[in-house]
């Protein structure tokens, strides 16, 4: 291959985002919808991180990881909805290439801080349940944002490892990605180079980055269930039961969806399936997190109605 034509092959501008241009009758339909999705879920995590920084109540560990999982479901939203919808508005299902190098980079590292931060609140939840006389001194503010740092690093190298590795593939003229925005399979598949290497380093890194966590969560919440089953009064294991269902809730959520999207498509050629829960995952998921959080806790939901009142009381 000449100098010419590899330059040529490499220097592909942009792709277009198929999305869901075969559903031409929804696309009116499905821009409200997301829209009213995205605006209910940037309002309803915005809300929470107001709501811990501003009560006293709520400056506590689990609030704190809390804070972070909405600081990161605001970000993540952000990265893949505007663009799905300006597509709707305009037609326009183009992305550059640097543009969509850094959706790919944004929504990897989100989703792994996501892994590690999952993990993370079940061993808080573990403490708390499990071990509730050692919980302040073990869960202190060092540890907190010890473990919230190792979360953000940890997502950050294993997204920037993959990201460079995809760089360094050739685009020839395949540049319909059959998605609707830049994950990792969509992209690959139309790159004309070898991808054997970049595809086995990534599903290494996306095993490291999912599988501990996810096995981690799991035995923290074996150990809770366990401890719980222990108390004998039924108001007891309630309250106990209480404190981590919202997360559990979440938790289920979010590794069903990863599991469907990314485990099951190796055997099946399962596109449209692949979008589906890609949203369920990627949209509805982010939306769900402060609803589950803010509409189960009744701590939450005291400071909201305290903010409330206060407001009120400023126009009185």
């Amino acid at each position: 291959m000449s100098a010419t034509e590899k330059q040529n092959q490499t220097g592909i501008t942009e792709f277009i985002l198929l999305g869901f241009g075969n559903l031409p009758d929804l696309q009116v339909p499905l821009f409200l919808l997301f829209l009213v999705i995205y605006v209910m879920t940037v309002t309803g995590n915005i809300l929470v991180l107001v709501l811990v920084a501003a009560n006293r109540h709520l400056h506590t560990p689990m609030y704190f990881f809390l804070s972070n999982l909405s600081c990161l479901e605001t970000c993540y939203s952000s990265t893949i909805l505007p663009k799905l919808l300006a597509s709707f508005l305009t037609g326009n299902r183009s992305i550059s290439y640097s543009s969509c190098m850094t959706q790919f980079f944004i929504f990897a590292f989100l989703v792994g801080v996501e892994c590690y931060l999952l993990a993370v609140m079940s061993y808080d939840r573990y403490l708390a349940v499990c071990k509730p006389l050692h919980y302040i001194t073990v869960m202190n503010h060092k540890l907190c944002i010890a473990l919230t740092a190792g979360a953000w690093v940890s997502g950050f190298m294993i997204s920037f490892v993959i990201t460079l590795l995809m760089l360094q593939m050739v685009f020839c003229d395949r540049t319909e990605i059959d998605h609707f925005f830049c994950d990792f399979t969509p992209v690959i598949k139309c790159s004309c180079s070898d991808t054997f290497l970049i595809e086995a380093v990534t599903s290494l890194m996306a095993a490291t980055c999912t599988t501990p966590p996810f096995l981690f969560t799991v035995a923290s919440y074996i150990l809770i269930t366990t401890n719980v089953l222990r108390i004998p009064s039924a108001t007891g294991r309630q309250k106990a039961f209480s404190t981590c269902s919202s997360h559990l809730i979440v938790v289920t959520l979010f590794y069903t969806a990863l599991i469907l999207v990314y485990m099951l498509p190796k055997a099946y050629n399962l596109t449209a399936f692949n979008k589906l829960f890609s949203v369920f995952y990627t949209v509805v998921t982010p939306l769900v997190n402060p609803l589950i959080y803010s509409l189960r806790n009744k701590e939450v939901r005291g400071a909201l109605a305290k903010e409330i009142q206060a407001f009120m009381g400023l126009y009185k």
